[in-house]
């Protein structure tokens, strides 16, 4: 019975970690489904996700050191969203006050419920790093991965050949965490794909609840290609390098 034990404390531990995301999910389900007054539904969810992070700090859920890395996440994303949306990756077709050159303000809120969600389940389940790559190998990796989701489109896509990179570099790392008094440990590429893929799913929903849309959801909605997967963990890798990278500094600082 000890797995079955151990298996459900570690599902409690990582929805406890997806508070963030959770509430902006629900939030676009409502939004459709329940139209609210005097704004449009981009504006309320800006609002929305305004308010959950004030609350998440103000109750001690984050601390001050993670909102500042969300706050750094909300700003990548939203910088990759204006990029996309320019050449035309996907679209926001509902209209808002919040929008800004096509992007509502609250899809950088997106971004950054996946850093929420790396610190809260980093903090919560005391991960550490084994055999963790020098700095200066993996912040050109981590840097180049961003650039390629801009270059991609003037040039030629290397995503491949990053998650190629990806594979050698992090050959030997491990992730180690607890559950429940006992530790366990992870490949950290084989962590990358779980996170990745279920963001796809959560894409998927996002999609479905019409947060966005791709140019093929125009007339009606249909499943995100599966190939959108190896972007979503690319972006996780992204995300995860730049969280260790920050724990690494604070920790040596402390």
């Amino acid at each position: 019975m000890r797995p079955l034990s151990q298996l459900v404390h570690f599902g409690w531990e990582q929805a406890l970690s997806c508070i963030f995301p959770v509430v902006i999910f629900t939030s676009l389900a409502i939004t459709k489904i329940v139209p609210l007054p005097f704004l449009p539904r981009y504006d309320w969810l800006l609002i929305i996700c305004l308010l959950m992070q004030w609350i998440m700090v103000r109750s001690g859920l984050e601390t001050r050191d993670e909102l500042k890395v969300i706050t750094l996440f909300h700003l990548i994303g939203l910088g990759l969203e204006l990029f996309k949306v320019h050449m035309g990756s996907w679209s926001y077709p509902e209209e808002g006050y919040s929008k800004v050159l096509g992007v509502p303000l609250y899809s950088g809120f997106m971004y950054a419920s996946v850093a929420s969600y790396l610190c809260q389940a980093w903090r919560r389940l005391e991960v550490e790093l084994v055999k963790w790559p020098p700095f200066l190998v993996v912040v050109p990796l981590a840097t180049a991965i961003y650039l390629n989701f801009f270059t991609h489109h003037y040039w030629m896509d290397v995503r491949w050949i990053l998650s190629g990179l990806v594979i050698i570099v992090f050959w030997q790392s491990w992730v180690t965490y607890e559950v429940n008094g006992s530790r366990y440990r992870m490949p950290i590429a084989f962590s990358f794909v779980l996170i990745g893929f279920f963001i796809w799913i959560a894409e998927n929903i996002a999609t479905y609840f019409k947060a966005w849309e791709y140019p093929n959801q125009t007339e009606a909605w249909s499943l995100v290609h599966l190939g959108k997967v190896s972007s979503w963990l690319l972006l996780v890798i992204v995300s995860f390098l730049i969280v260790a990278t920050l724990k690494r500094v604070k920790g040596k600082q402390m």
